[in-house]
């Protein structure tokens, strides 16, 4: 939510989609959200969509009440369209965040979140350590530890935004 506002530092209402067919993590992310929003004086309105015509009111209703950004949930059901989040984003003018670097290649603005490639690395190396006689109940937890911060221009550009250079210099990707 702090990489929304330094892009649009305006912005007082932000939008945030969740999937309303898994509430369990629907509901956490919320917590943590409207936690954020809290400490950066943001307002929030949730928005629901667990079907594709759902996104296409989520994004007229963000539109016609002003948001500034949308901040999208983690979800299997939002990541298997994530282009098309994408470009209803750009469509409507709203800037969008991400946790999935995806978001970003496809057109979206900001994507920030694990590492996929760096996790999927990490279990292959834990599966060898138990194909070699390890017993999983003696390996540790294994918890994200790489985080990639993708930043697209070109959609900042679409939206008449400038993402700030320290931003872009702290990005380990800027799509251009």
């Amino acid at each position: 939510m702090e990489l929304l506002r330094e892009v649009v530092p305006k912005a007082a209402l932000i939008g945030v989609l969740v999937n309303p067919t898994n509430p369990t993590l629907a509901e956490t992310m919320l917590k943590d959200v409207q936690a954020a929003a809290r400490t950066l004086g943001l307002q929030l309105h949730i928005l629901r969509a667990s079907t594709e015509p759902d996104f296409t009111t989520a994004f007229k209703t963000l539109v016609q009440l002003g948001a500034g950004a949308l901040m999208i949930g983690t979800d299997a059901f939002f990541t298997s369209r994530i282009e098309l989040i994408a470009e209803l984003a750009v469509q409507h003018s709203l800037p969008a965040i991400s946790s999935y670097r995806e978001f970003s290649a496809a057109g979206g603005l900001i994507s920030y979140g694990t590492s996929v490639t760096d996790a999927y690395r990490r279990v292959g190396a834990y599966a060898g350590k138990i194909l070699k006689g390890e017993r999983p109940a003696d390996l540790p937890v294994m918890q994200p530890t790489k985080f990639e911060l993708v930043i697209n221009l070109k959609t900042a550009e679409k939206l008449g935004l400038t993402v700030p250079l320290t931003l872009q210099v702290a990005a380990d990707e800027v799509i251009e």
